[in-house]
């Protein structure tokens, strides 16, 4: 692929295109990937360049054409204000997303007590409050699992 910068080469969603090109040729150009998605081929090279976010229609073909559901998961928690606290899926493979899957179900017991503990009275009270922002962690943590998950099925699947 011509005309590399090193901004672009960093872009996610140059990396993506460059990825899905392996399998399909239309996509090794700008101009193919912008034709096949009915966009302008300038704004796909400014979406490739960081200049501009793309929308989210346009990330929603971009995930669906280069068989790259991460990128929906990427604009999610980077670039629209409403995702900025959601966790980060990764893309891994299927053994690493399984190992991290056990170790955060293995928390999920103690903080399943813990939680009992807390709320057994109704009233969180002062001392709680750093059992409970781990119980919030280890869910974030579990969510994100969840997340990773799904990105991989939706890719391989």
């Amino acid at each position: 692929m011509a005309n590399i910068t090193a901004k672009t080469s960093s872009n996610v969603f140059y990396k993506a295109r460059c990825e899905a090109a392996k399998h399909n040729d239309q996509l090794s150009s700008r101009e193919g990937a912008a034709d096949i998605m009915s966009i302008d081929r300038g704004r796909l090279y400014r979406i490739e360049s960081s200049i501009i976010n793309p929308y989210p229609e346009e990330i929603r073909l971009m995930a669906d054409l280069y068989n790259a559901p991460e990128l929906e998961n990427h604009y999610c928690t980077n670039m629209c204000p409403l995702g900025w606290d959601k966790p980060k899926a990764d893309l891994a493979d299927l053994d690493r997303i399984s190992l991290r899957a056990l170790a955060t179900f293995r928390k999920l017991g103690e903080t399943k007590e813990v939680l009992l503990d807390i709320t057994e009275d109704g009233v969180i009270d002062e001392s709680e409050k750093p059992q409970l922002d781990g119980i919030l962690r280890t869910l974030d943590e579990l969510e994100q699992v969840a997340q990773s998950l799904k990105i991989w099925v939706k890719k391989n699947l």
